[in-house]
């Protein structure tokens, strides 16, 4: 979970003391600097895609923090400038919630109705009231298609309606270098090197993992086993869909042979990844062939439509 991952940030600093706070600061700073610029990228796959993802769900793009997670929430709290403990953490650019205003470390009175400071919770690193909040705005999104927020500020209380998307979540973790999709996540590490590159090659890197999970490979790979060339077939597919997803989402499709290109030399090591990925340049030739295909097909209809038209090399 997030809060899981982000309670190692404060672990450091038992004590709210000014000199904890001013230390914390920075290193969160960073952190949501990384966790917008995950959540703005992955909002645009997903929303782009939307009309050709089996699995969907309504979404307004919001993603909270409670400051329970942390290691220590009186440091975390003193660090963001927060007298309660759940705020916004993230509004993805273009989403309802920040086109109704939402911005990061705007505290949260109400969900719903309901107060979520006032729910019970360890003394620290609890996970489970973030999880419960997220649970909540998604069940609302569910029954009524909007949600109510009571905030901080101006803005009071307002109802934000929801957009269709995907059904993919993406979480920054820290103390992680990793790009990673689980089923129904994807996981980015906090010092993930796509950080380094341009809007989209990192978007080309997490369009690979949402790949994933919208062609559903975890669940064949559990279903048929693990075998390393079972493994590659999904890699393929994965690399073959990025263009097809960054074009939907208004990316050039040809940032994913950019992607290839630039990460491409420097991470074909091993001979367990020789075995369950192509080398990167076969990977490269992939990736642009299909880049071609999705340049004909935006031509021709304005959308790279894969549901009816990418090739898949496995039997979902």
């Amino acid at each position: 979970m997030r809060s899981q991952a982000l309670a190692a940030l404060c672990l450091g600093f038992m004590s709210p003391s000014a000199h904890a706070a001013s230390t914390v600061a920075p290193i969160m700073a960073q952190y949501q600097e990384r966790e917008q610029r995950l959540q703005d990228i992955g909002w645009r796959l997903v929303h782009g895609n939307a009309r050709f993802c089996t699995e969907t769900r309504l979404s307004i793009g919001l993603t909270l923090q409670d400051m329970a997670g942390f290691g220590s929430p009186d440091a975390a709290r003193a660090a963001l400038g927060l007298s309660r403990d759940f705020a916004v953490q993230s509004a993805a650019a273009g989403s309802p919630s920040a086109l109704a205003g939402l911005s990061a470390n705007l505290e949260v009175r109400s969900i719903a109705g309901t107060d979520p400071n006032r729910w019970p919770a360890e003394e620290r690193r609890d996970w489970r009231r973030l999880t419960r909040a997220h649970d909540l705005i998604d069940a609302e999104l569910a029954k009524i298609g909007a949600v109510e927020l009571a905030l901080e500020g101006p803005q009071s209380t307002l109802a934000v309606r929801g957009e269709m998307i995907c059904a993919t979540r993406f979480e920054l973790a820290s103390n992680s270098k990793d790009a990673k999709a689980e089923g129904a996540r994807v996981i980015i590490g906090e010092t993930f090197i796509g950080f380094t590159y341009q809007d989209e090659e990192l978007a080309a890197a997490i369009a690979h993992e949402l790949a994933h999970n919208l062609l559903r490979h975890r669940a064949w790979l559990d279903a048929n086993g693990r075998k390393r060339k079972d493994i590659r077939l999904t890699e393929r597919e994965a690399d073959r869909l990025m263009p097809w997803l960054l074009a939907n989402a208004g990316y050039d499709p040809a940032a994913a042979s950019r992607f290839m290109q630039q990460w491409g030399p420097g991470h074909d090591r091993g001979i367990f990844r020789a075995r369950t990925h192509d080398g990167w340049d076969e990977r490269l030739e992939a990736i642009s062939a299909e880049v071609a295909l999705v340049e004909d097909q935006m031509r021709d209809s304005g959308a790279a439509d894969w549901k009816q038209r990418f090739r898949r090399e496995i039997s979902d």
